[in-house]
Order: structure tokens, then C-alpha cells, then sequence
């Protein structure tokens, strides 16, 4: 019985692969992965993921990235589109175009974007459409 539970968790299958790119290193290119990525160094291009992506207080993104979930202490310029929720730390540094689900800021951020937030337009009309049928 506990022998059979030990199998199954560490099954190749039910690990989730991380993507680091260290700090030091500059990566220029398009990055596409099923894992989640932490982000150290400098990434010039896209970033493509069903995962989570997280830019550390080193870490500097210039381009494209697409995802559920984003977490930022670094620096972050271009276009930013998540399913999920963004989160800015007081060093975070985001500038550019950002779709999202739900966003959560520090005090100390800066968040210098066009920003449009998934669902909340559909909410909005949601809210008028009720109003008119009373």
C-alpha cells in the first residue's frame, strides 16, 4: 500500500519542470515550454507558457510573454498577456501593453501600461443588461 502512493508521486508524468535562466546569462530568441519559468538573467523575445513566470529582482524581460500566472520584482517592457493574476512587487518595473485576468501591486511598483483586464468588460455589460430588464 505506501509503496504503491511512493510510485505514483514520482512518476515523470505528475513533476512539473521548472525553466531557470540564471542570473548572468542573456538569452536572445523565442522560449515555448509546457514548464514555468524563473527569470534571473535577460530574455530579449518571447516568452510562451501554460505555466506560471517569475522575473526575480535581476531579471529583465524585453518582448512578448504568454502565460496563466506572472510574479515580478524585475523589469518587464513590451506585451504582457496572462489568463491568471499578475503580481507586482515593490521593485517591479512593467511598461508596455498587459491583458490579464487579475492584477495585484505593491506599494513601490511601477506599472506604466495600456491595461485590460479579461472578464471585466463582460461583468460591465453584464451589470447594464440586468439593469435594462428591471
Amino acid at each position: 500500500m505506501f509503496s504503491e502512493s511512493k510510485k505514483s508521486k514520482s512518476s515523470p508524468e505528475s513533476t512539473s519542470s521548472q525553466n531557470l535562466i540564471a542570473k548572468g546569462t542573456k538569452i536572445v530568441g523565442d522560449l515555448d515550454s509546457d514548464g514555468d519559468f524563473r527569470i534571473d538573467g535577460t530574455v530579449e523575445g518571447s516568452i510562451k507558457t501554460p505555466g506560471k513566470i517569475v522575473v526575480g529582482k535581476s531579471g529583465m524581460v524585453k518582448g512578448t510573454i504568454s502565460g496563466t500566472d506572472a510574479y515580478f520584482e524585475g523589469t518587464f517592457s513590451g506585451t504582457l498577456t496572462l489568463s491568471g493574476t499578475l503580481t507586482l512587487k515593490n521593485t517591479a518595473h512593467v511598461e508596455g501593453e498587459v491583458t490579464l485576468g487579475k492584477l495585484a501591486v505593491e506599494p513601490g511598483a511601477t506599472f506604466n501600461v495600456n491595461c485590460a483586464m479579461k472578464g471585466a468588460a463582460t461583468e460591465i455589460n453584464k451589470g447594464d443588461r440586468e439593469k435594462t430588464k428591471k
